[in-house]
């Protein structure tokens, strides 16, 4: 028993040493691994640290970030580039979003070194095991140094360099800076770069208006932006929201309460552009196109933002009014029937709207321009003479008589057909229609004008374009009418032709005969027999009459009789025209040659301004990614004091020391302080870095033109603008021939606008159309916006005027005690001195004298130039 126990006890002895044995040796494996496992990773840092770039050059890697560009007042109208991105600090990310990104990508970010170790060894392991890296587990520190420097290959030789870099930026950044720039920098499908510009994208909202099941979602996009966004698939978007959701639950980051609102909301696939605040897009492409012949591709990259000298009420003014106006021109051009029809079964017309025919929704989802909607009738009542409409999200819109009664059906651009009596002459259930709303809260049947318009407003101090549409809408025609249509400006163009006859010895009392006149001219190839547009003929005219209202025949005679061709042109071209408007036949008196909007808004700005050439411009400032200025415009501006020349004879007088001597005791110079302004004269150093307009007509010239086009407002062609209840506002109507461009222009001393109505391809607009009917409504409606609340401003009378009563028959100064006479504006030394001949006689019209019905020149305008 003794043998057996002592042999039992030796046994366990050894087994003892056994298991010691192997244990040391256990250990010794698991230390040489470790050190093995470190040496490799030393090792396998050093082979790849020299090809690592530097953590701090990060900072010197522009993201690509568009163009942008705002108005004056800091409103967005476009960002323009390949790459959606918004930049934001820290700071602007609701903790939320952080929360999100951290429980979906990086649970430890706030504590790792950059590198979370236990995804480090799951890579070895699963390289040693399987020869490739299958996971991931990257730190956010780990994805950002990825995507900056390296490629997407899973080996262990990238992962090594991930963790390197990784290793390296937590060095260089704060935590805080290393989630920026993550948000900043990912990549979230559809173009959307940052998480400010996917919020956008995805959700129409900025970051900080996210919500927690909005943020999950866009942190459930990272993986795989093309196959979990929610644009590209509903399901994969939910499934990944829910997993960011539990993570978020799990790490306490929200509670059940949260949880369960978050993912209540449904995954919606919605895709929204850049959060343009101000439609402005003519504008847009115009400084994009700038921008491009500075800055070459780098223009959609570099972060640039161009503020521009739009000013958003009024831009948002020119837009309503240019809208309206070619709404309520097509409806008077008749109606041209329905978009399409489509035959409406009792059972599609049961059947819930989801589930009608794909043809029938994806009509209705088409683009309508001009701001309309596509509906499609569904229903007629004969008994209101209405109909019931439903439109692509399966709203349902009643569209009453009152909307529809305009219908005339359209049977050509002169002719239309009788109005309709019911509803069923206009529609029939199956028609895809435009509607759209009225200002009485129903809507109504519309269609898209066939004609364009433009609309372009000037600052006259400085040529700044403070609005500018070219267009009914962008996204169909790119094509800029305000700035590229070059178009006959009709009667319009006639203010020019009547201030060169001022400046070269006409009054506005010249009197010039109204009566028939052919001109054969080997420019215009043929016998011009120009007529008014009543056709009558009005015998001797003063100018004034004759210009506002509008006699042609007066401002032939007047061009080639009393100025000359080379006079005209001479002083016109100052205003900034070209040579295709200033034509060398006598059409260039009733605007046969060609000018753009903008041309004609920058000549009425001389006129507005009291007589300076000033430039127009768009672009304000160009500023880079970080803020620093690269631009500002330097216009030439109206100064009148810049005119004055130095006085020679004005002189500061100096003590025995240098010093000036008081001209007047302290309390005097207080009181002159208030009312003390100086000009180049008297302080020219004040003056030196003005880069001042010049003047290229004098301010009488001005003057007297502002107030015949005053005239035009207060009882001529453009009566209509009455309505304005202002007394500083001048303008002009323009008609082309065959009515095929309408136009008006007007002016204060803040703003000079131009409105041209026509068709692209030089169609007739039709009878009746002409500048008083369909531009100056137009005209109208911005201006009552535009102006709403501002002061009256017009130019004052300058020095060198003087007012005379007149004979108007004669236009000579009036007799003592004569009767009937009116008050004329005359240049200093140039009032006329006339010899009385008595009355003039009729000899034109065979009714003898008749005087002249401002009605029948309401709708002036050039005639025929053959």
């Amino acid at each position: 028993m003794q043998i057996e126990a002592k042999s039992h006890k030796n046994s366990r002895h050894k087994s003892r040493k056994r298991h010691f044995r192997w244990l040391i040796i256990a250990a010794g494996l698991a230390i040489s691994g470790a050190i093995g496992v470190f040496a490799a990773v030393v090792g396998a840092y050093y082979y790849v640290a020299p090809s690592l770039p530097a953590a701090e050059t990060i900072r010197d890697i522009p993201l690509q970030i568009p163009l942008r560009i705002f108005s004056r007042d800091g409103f967005l109208i476009d960002e323009i580039g390949e790459r959606r991105r918004i930049l934001v600090t820290y700071d602007e990310v609701p903790e939320h979003v952080v929360n999100a990104f951290i429980a979906a990508e990086d649970k430890r970010f706030w504590v790792h070194p950059g590198v979370d170790y236990r995804g480090l060894l799951r890579a070895v392991y699963q390289f040693v095991s399987t020869g490739s890296v299958e996971s991931g587990g990257s730190t956010l520190t780990q994805q950002l140094a990825r995507d900056y420097f390296l490629s997407l290959d899973r080996t262990l030789e990238r992962k090594f360099k991930e963790a390197s870099l990784a290793v390296r930026i937590e060095k260089e950044f704060t935590k805080e800076q290393i989630m920026a720039l993550f948000l900043n920098k990912m990549f979230f499908g559809q173009r959307a770069y940052g998480v400010a510009a996917a919020a956008q994208v995805y959700f129409n909202k900025p970051l900080k208006d996210i919500s927690i099941a909005e943020a999950a979602t866009l942190a459930g996009v990272l993986p795989a932006p093309s196959r979990y966004n929610p644009v590209r698939s509903v399901a994969n978007a939910g499934m990944r929201r829910g997993y960011v959701l539990d993570r978020m639950l799990d790490i306490g980051f929200i509670d059940q309460a949260q949880y369960d609102e978050a993912t209540a909301v449904p995954v919606e696939p919605r895709m929204h552009g850049a959060a343009v605040e101000l439609n402005a897009p003519y504008v847009a492409e115009m400084v994009r196109r700038e921008m491009l012949s500075r800055y070459g591709n780098a223009t959609y990259t570099d972060g640039y933002q161009v503020v521009t000298t739009l000013d958003a009420r009024l831009q948002e003014a020119a837009n309503y009014a240019l809208r309206n106006g070619l709404l309520e021109f097509t409806r008077r051009r008749g109606y041209r029937g329905p978009l399409a029809h489509f035959e409406l079964s009792p059972e599609i017309l049961m059947t819930p709207f989801e589930e009608w025919p794909v043809e029938i929704r994806q009509s209705l989802e088409q683009y309508a321009p001009g701001g309309l909607t596509v509906a499609l009738v569904t229903e007629i009542d004969e008994v209101s003479n209405g109909a019931t409409t439903i439109t692509s999200n399966g709203s349902k819109l009643k569209l009453p008589w009152s909307g529809l009664s305009w219908t005339n059906p359209f049977i050509d651009l002169v002719t239309f057909g009788p109005a309709p009596e019911a509803v069923t002459d206009v529609l029939a259930p199956g028609d895809l229609i435009l509607v759209m709303p009225t200002s009485a809260g129903t809507w109504a049947l519309a269609q898209v004008p066939q004609a364009q318009g433009a609309v372009v407003s000037l600052d006259p101090q400085d040529g700044s374009i403070s609005s500018l549409i070219g267009g009914l809408d962008f996204a169909t025609s790119k094509y800029n009418r305000a700035t590229q249509a070059y178009r006959q400006p009709g009667s319009a163009f006639k203010p020019f032709i009547y201030s060169a006859a001022l400046e070269f010895g006409n009054t506005l009392a010249t009197v010039i005969l109204d009566a028939p006149i052919v001109i054969s001219s080997s420019e215009l190839e043929a016998v011009w027999r120009p007529i008014n547009y009543s056709g009558r003929f009005y015998g001797p005219t003063r100018l004034r009459e004759a210009l506002y209202r509008s006699m042609n025949l007066v401002s032939v005679r007047l061009l080639l009789f009393e100025t000359g061709f080379g006079n005209a042109i001479n002083h016109i071209a100052k205003f900034g025209f070209g040579d295709a408007a200033l034509i060398r036949n006598g059409s260039l008196a009733l605007g046969g040659g060609n000018a753009s909007p903008l041309d004609m808004a920058q000549g009425y700005a001389v006129f507005a301004n009291g007589g300076h050439a000033v430039t127009p411009y768009v672009m304000d400032a160009i500023f880079g990614p970080d803020g620093e200025a690269l631009y500002r415009a330097d216009p030439k501006v109206v100064c009148e004091p810049c005119a004055a020349e130095p006085d020679e004879d004005f002189f500061v007088e100096l003590d025995e020391e240098g010093n000036p001597i008081d001209a007047f005791p302290l309390e005097q110079m207080a009181d002159v302080a208030l009312v003390y302004q100086p000009d180049a004269a008297t302080a020219p150093e004040l003056f030196e870095q003005v880069n001042a307009a010049p003047r290229v007509i004098t301010a009488q010239n001005a003057f007297l033109i502002q107030d015949v086009m005053r005239d035009v407002i207060r009882r001529g062609t453009g009566r209509r603008a009455l309505a304005l209840g202002r007394r500083d506002l001048s303008g002009k109507t323009g008609t082309s021939n065959d009515q095929r461009d309408a136009w008006f222009g007007g002016f204060n001393s803040d703003i000079a606008t131009i409105v041209w109505v026509g068709y692209d391809n030089s169609l007739p607009l039709g009878p009746g159309e002409e500048g008083s009917r369909t531009a100056l409504p137009i005209w109208i409606e911005f201006m009552r916006l535009a102006l709403k609340g501002v002061p009256e401003n017009q130019m004052a009378m300058p020095e060198g005027i003087v007012s005379v009563r007149l004979d108007p028959q004669t236009g000579c100064p009036a007799r003592s005690g004569q009767r009937g006479t009116i008050f004329e504006f005359f240049r200093e030394g140039h009032v006329p001195e006339c010899v009385d001949v008595g009355e003039l006689p009729d000899i034109f019209n065979a009714a003898g004298s008749v005087d002249p019905d401002p009605e029948e020149e309401e709708d002036e305008e050039s005639e025929p130039l053959f």
